[in-house]
């Protein structure tokens, strides 16, 4: 038919290599979901973070992407892959327990042991800090305007958020700090005034 079959080898090619390229990732992400499935690192339930993004529940692992939902009900399809090649933090993998960082700075004025106390007080009272392991309570540094403290407490139900647990400690003590005179700090400066020698006021 005097038809040139070498265009149509160099279309093929070109064909098959985009195709190629094409199924790359879809392959990829194919066989990073038959590994979570298989090693269970990640499944359905666990509280993860991937990256910087938000903390989520897994919903599903499915052949292309995760479907990770947070606490704002966004649903985000994470690829397989990602989970391969990224850090991941999975809350729920070995432990459920996971421990929460309360910080809280109170005035150099107030009385430091009972402060202390009413931290440990309003950490203990919140209904879902464990008491094992107990909460605790940490000075972490003398600041510029407060004496800074962190309380720490464990939960096991760390899908139901973080966020919640840090309002219900501090809503609890702030009513603890007004009871008991406990002053909460705010920015101060000392200012010095000098009088200016005689001269300099011609």
């Amino acid at each position: 038919l005097d038809i040139d079959l070498t265009t149509f080898a160099v279309f093929s090619g070109a064909l098959g290599l985009a195709i190629g390229f094409g199924l790359q990732k879809t392959v990829g992400n194919l066989i990073a979901g038959i590994i979570l499935l298989m090693d269970r690192s990640i499944k359905p339930g666990d509280v993860i973070v991937v990256g910087d993004k938000d903390v989520g529940r897994v919903n599903r692992i499915g052949v292309r992407a995760v479907s990770v939902i947070t606490r704002d009900g966004k649903e985000h399809l994470i690829p397989n892959e990602n989970l391969m090649t990224q850090p991941v933090e999975n809350w729920s993998y070995t432990d459920r327990n996971v421990r929460v960082r309360v910080a809280v700075g109170i005035s150099y004025a107030s009385d430091l042991k009972l402060a202390q106390e009413l931290m440990l007080r309003a950490a203990t009272e919140s209904p879902r800090v464990l008491n094992s392991p107990k909460p605790n309570v940490w000075l972490t540094a003398f600041g510029d305007s407060a004496i800074e403290h962190e309380i720490l407490v464990w939960i096991s139900d760390p899908e139901g958020g973080v966020g919640n647990v840090r309002s219900d400690v501090l809503n609890r003590l702030w009513w603890l700090f007004k009871e008991h005179g406990i002053g909460l700090p705010f920015p101060q400066r000392d200012v010095h005034l000098h009088t200016a020698p005689p001269e300099m006021g011609r």
